[in-house]
């Protein structure tokens, strides 16, 4: 059914106007008839929008009655720092509540509900999850953010996916039948430079030897995260199986917690010799990796990606490509001493061009993110990049600032760095 739309008025849902009109005729079977629809389909409800075949309306749900104060959505559409407009609408006074969005018809988000929301307070909304804020109990499509048991009060987080029918295709996330797995081992990694103790990652490709031309690298930021948010073992095993890309060696070091991982990440001297001066000679002691640095890829998301290109103005005798997902260019090295924002993009047009290329990309629902514009200090980036002569591969996807956009996208950048057609 399409949905009718006017973008001067409130959003309607097709759906939800039948169902209401159905009520109102004294329909008493139309409702149940609703919620045995949605228990077969799940929610949210997805409507096509006459005359616009780039979006869509999504109409999220909630069942609860004369206890339900209200419903707040957080997250996807609805964004994180507004929950008096994000309240959802109770049904003729049924236990159906309902808030409708208009979106791009390739959005993957996620997003989570609160009932009898206090509509303040959204400073720490992390801390939050499963309490305030739940996954939609209507939704059987989830993300899960697994517990880190060497953080301490970390927990694991389960979240609602939202994923439109136009969304990419994520195609080298999955295991597949058949095709040959590499190796994972982790190792523990002692920095005297930096004072503490990490674990590493290392993938090896299938068929991996000591004979022969040395592989490629890939250093890839936040350890786990990048083991089981992003399945890069599965993403690499994949790509390599259909040849799409040489088989490399990925390491992938661990961030350790918050604090320690905002200081290493954020443009960090230190952090840079400890993996030149004590990561790099330990992978090429124990793994045959090649020295050249155009067969090594430095990569991350977020302060993870801001890291990644500033390991490459400092290091580009180790690392001749930066990958970077949804990279915080927007740090400021100095901010209670005035220094301009964007300082690292400010480094690189201070610089001579290095031997480097990038690939950088960034969501079109980062433009709020944690109060800046994601998209806009990506942009820069890019444009500073292309003015001083770097090959530079960028991208935008519709999405947020999340590891369910990156675990697909990832496979594009090293297909844009290494890949082979």
């Amino acid at each position: 059914m399409a949905a009718q739309t006017d973008l001067k008025t409130a959003l309607v849902s097709s759906r939800i106007a039948a169902l209401e009109q159905s009520l109102a005729h004294g329909d008493s079977a139309a409702l149940p008839a609703f919620w045995q629809e949605i228990s077969e389909h799940g929610a949210p409800l997805m409507e096509t929008v006459e005359g616009d075949n780039e979006h869509y309306l999504v109409t999220f749900l909630w069942r609860g009655g004369d206890d339900t104060e209200n419903v707040v959505v957080f997250g996807g559409p609805a964004g994180w720092d507004r929950p008096k407009d994000n309240q959802m609408t109770r049904l003729l006074g049924t236990d159906l509540w309902h808030k409708t969005y208009r979106v791009r018809s390739d959005l993957r988000i996620t997003y989570l509900l609160s009932a009898n929301d206090p509509l303040t307070d959204v400073s720490n909304l992390a801390a939050d999850y499963g309490t305030r804020l739940v996954a939609d109990p209507l939704n059987p499509r989830q993300f899960v953010y697994t517990k880190d048991d060497e953080i301490p009060d970390d927990k694991e987080a389960t979240v609602s996916v939202l994923e439109l029918p136009a969304a990419p295709a994520q195609p080298w996330i999955v295991p597949r039948p058949g095709v040959a797995k590499g190796r994972v081992e982790m190792y523990r990694l002692r920095s005297e430079i930096l004072k503490n103790e990490r674990r590493v990652w290392v993938y090896t490709p299938p068929g991996y030897t000591t004979d022969g031309e040395p592989y490629g690298l890939l250093l890839l930021f936040d350890g786990l995260a990048y083991i089981d948010f992003v399945p890069t073992p599965t993403i690499l095993d994949n790509l390599l199986s259909e040849g799409k890309i040489p088989p490399l060696v990925a390491v992938i070091p661990d961030s350790l917690d918050q604090e320690t991982r905002n200081r290493e990440l954020g443009c960090h001297q230190p952090f840079v010799e400890l993996l030149t001066r004590e990561l790099m000679p330990w992978v090429h002691q124990h793994y045959h990796v090649s020295y050249d640095p155009k067969q090594a890829i430095v990569a991350g998301s977020s302060r993870g990606g801001l890291a990644a290109a500033f390991v490459g103005l400092r290091a580009s005798e180790h690392f001749g490509n930066v990958l970077s997902q949804s990279g915080s260019f927007w740090w400021d090295k100095d901010p209670e001493d005035g220094m301009p924002q964007n300082w690292l993009i400010q480094q690189f047009v201070a610089s001579p061009r290095l031997p480097l290329r990038f690939y950088c990309e960034v969501g079109l629902r980062e433009r709020s993110f944690e109060g800046i514009d994601m998209v806009a200090c990506n942009w820069h980036m890019r444009d500073v990049l292309l003015l001083k002569g770097y090959e530079a591969h960028y991208a935008e996807f519709s999405g947020g600032h999340e590891y369910i956009c990156w675990r697909g996208s990832l496979a594009d950048g090293l297909l844009k760095l290494i890949g082979s057609e």
